[in-house]
């Protein structure tokens, strides 16, 4: 079997435990055995443009199929939308495209499929834009996005959401935070051009480049060293408003893997202390292997932070970070199969817990001392909303008295408690957060 046409089955087996099983992406990339050798940059390149054009592709799948679309086989019917996607946004041409998809048929053992496969492909091959035009009759087709999804960004940013919609159906870009502690912004552009790779400087975070192509992060000069990492533009923006100063006693409550926290020690090394906390054991290795890589120190603990019996020993922190879970809708872009895993009934079950994590955060915080409280959604009910009725609800919270100074003009539209959202794409190409600044008071 010819490896094009294995890339392809890969790519199906990945879109199909997406789809069917409820899979994130990177695990069911993860946990692929058979894939050709160094076809993985293919396979995880057709696996996430079919993903993330899932609902336009799933729409003109059914107006394609003769037969219900829920009644094929889900490798199968991955396989015919890995097709559709590369027919519709792919760059392979068109005859090869047909070709190898349905030959991918037999290297997913099921060859009577091809017959299918080959007559879906080349009618959309032959009436490819009438079916998109009858498949964008529907929103989610139309915005690859689901229609609960559409519905909330469009209650929350009436003026804003088409903009929101097209940034999360692009590819991200590769934005590096060079390592102060080991050189310069401005030295570190000047290895990567020696490599043959530029990079432009972000005017809204002093430690960020963002790379003109993206890499493997072996490619990057001395990346195993521990000189860059690679982070978003977004999360790097977390020392400004955190603030933490010589001497302060830092919680990161929900650290994996390491990277705010990591930062955090670049760019204030003489901190008394910072814990990094995190509920999984298994994320918590990556906060290990990211500050030994990085040459820094922090106390790592495995443990539910709103547990504070369980892991505080009652000395209060001066900064509290709660990079909170949440429904991830402003990194859609990176991550598109959150079109797919989320739904609607999520949003409340984040919100209650996004409320724990604030009283434990609240708590275990010096009277004076800064809380930092970070998402990474696009959504009022997990951010503006809910800190709003938090700090109208519990007396000892206020919003910082310095929230003015914090904002960034051009890169975060504060709306209600701030600082507020950086949004997806626009003039910094960032991904999108929402931060609020809380004080507690004496």
């Amino acid at each position: 079997m010819r490896a094009p046409a294995e890339i392809r089955a890969a790519a199906a087996r990945a879109v199909a435990a997406v789809a069917g099983e409820g899979r994130t992406l990177e695990a069911a990339l993860a946990g692929l055995a058979a894939v050709p050798e160094g076809g993985r940059p293919a396979v995880q390149a057709l696996a996430f443009g079919t993903v993330r054009w899932y609902f336009e592709l799933e729409a003109c799948l059914r107006l394609l199929s003769n037969r219900p679309v829920a009644g094929l086989e889900p490798e199968i019917r991955g396989l015919a939308l890995v097709g559709l996607y590369q027919l519709a946004h792919g760059a392979t041409p068109a005859h090869a495209a047909v070709s190898e998809t349905v030959e991918a048929a037999r290297a997913l053992h099921q060859p009577r499929a091809a017959g299918l496969i080959n007559a879906l492909l080349r009618r959309f091959q032959r009436d490819g834009a009438a079916i998109l035009a009858a498949a964008h009759v529907g929103p989610a087709a139309r915005h690859a996005h689901p229609e609960w999804l559409l519905a909330a960004l469009a209650r929350d940013w009436p003026d804003d959401w088409p903009q929101l919609v097209a940034a999360g159906n692009r590819e991200p870009p590769m934005w590096l935070r060079v390592n102060r502690r080991r050189g310069s912004r401005d030295e570190y552009r000047l290895r990567l051009l020696a490599a043959g790779q530029d990079a432009a400087a972000s005017p809204f975070a002093p430690d960020a480049l963002r790379l003109e192509q993206p890499v493997d992060v072996g490619q990057l000069p001395g990346f195993a060293d521990g000189d860059v990492s690679v982070q978003d533009l977004s999360a790097q923006l977390v020392p400004d408003w955190l603030d933490a100063r010589p001497g302060m006693r830092v919680l990161d409550a929900c650290a994996a893997p390491g990277g705010k926290a990591c930062h955090l020690l670049e760019r204030e090394p003489a901190l008394a202390g910072l814990v990094a906390l995190d509920v999984d054991a298994g994320r918590a290795r990556r906060i290990h292997e990211n500050l030994a890589r990085l040459g820094l120190s922090a106390e790592v603990r495995v443990a539910d932070a709103t547990d504070t019996a369980a892991w505080w020993d009652g000395r209060p922190f001066d900064r509290v970070l709660l990079d909170v879970p949440c429904s991830g809708t402003g990194v859609i872009r990176r991550h598109p199969d959150i079109k797919l895993l989320r739904r609607a009934g999520d949003i409340p079950r984040f919100a209650a817990r996004q409320r724990q994590l604030l009283a434990a955060g609240l708590e275990v915080l010096v009277p004076g001392g800064r809380l930092l409280y970070v998402t990474c959604s696009l959504l009022a009910a997990e951010n503006d909303e809910l800190i709003r009725a938090f700090v109208a609800a519990e007396p000892r919270a206020e919003h910082c008295s310095q929230s003015a100074r914090l904002a960034l003009p051009g890169v975060v539209p504060v709306r209600g408690p701030g600082p507020g959202y950086t949004l997806p794409g626009g003039v910094a190409d960032a991904d999108g957060f929402y931060y609020a600044c809380l004080e507690k008071r004496a």
